[in-house]
């Protein structure tokens, strides 16, 4: 089994959805002996942002590339294949102005591939990446569950994967991180919770 561990945050040890994105992972081994673990850090190596050369994976049949295009088509197809390859999928993500960290968006638009990550048939849009597990750490320094706010986060990450073919999309919230010490350590508290329910869970069906 292969386990892909995506951070977003730029916050280095002070980041809880690094924090608990890690505790996830050891969880996950723990229960997943053999699972074999890579660690893609976007705050250190985040893909550059959409542009007309970044977007040569997409032109069309018979077109020929710019040298510029070939090293961006590179990067695009090392990460989608990583993408792929991975059984499981955890993710750190935290809240950053109501949406998620503009390098986490940089790497879904690198991986949201026609004919590789899904394709558009006559009945719709396919995923081809179904059958993949996928966890998202997401933070907030407020409290947002239950708010059309979350839907940036939450309700975002669970399309996009949706869009995929992934259906098995779990969250470990942490929220109200900046609302105070108190407030933060009883979201700690929360996560943890989570996670142990999550971890029980994947035993019992082991």
């Amino acid at each position: 089994m292969k386990l892909l561990h995506v951070d977003s945050s730029p916050l280095g040890t002070n980041s809880v959805s690094r924090q608990l994105s890690a505790r996830i992972v050891a969880e996950w081994q723990a229960s997943h002996p053999g699972t074999v673990v890579e660690h893609l850090d976007l705050a250190a190596d985040a893909p550059t942002h959409l542009n007309a050369d970044s977007l040569g994976f997409r032109l069309p049949a018979g077109g020929t590339p710019s040298a510029v295009q070939q090293r961006e088509n590179a990067v695009s197809e090392r990460l989608v294949s990583q993408f792929l390859a991975a059984d499981v999928i955890v993710l750190g993500a935290p809240m950053y102005n109501f949406s998620v960290p503009t390098q986490l968006k940089a790497w879904i638009d690198r991986i949201a591939q026609a004919g590789r990550t899904f394709r558009y048939t006559a009945a719709g849009p396919e995923g081809l990446a179904g059958g993949k597990t996928v966890i998202v750490a997401a933070t907030r320094g407020g409290k947002y569950t239950g708010s059309p706010i979350a839907q940036h986060q939450d309700g975002y990450l669970q399309l996009i994967f949706g869009f995929f073919g992934i259906t098995d999309v779990r969250f470990v919230h942490a929220e109200g991180l900046s609302m105070g010490e108190d407030a933060k350590v009883a979201a700690l508290a929360q996560a943890e919770v989570q996670i142990a329910a999550m971890t029980a869970e994947e035993a019992a069906l082991a």
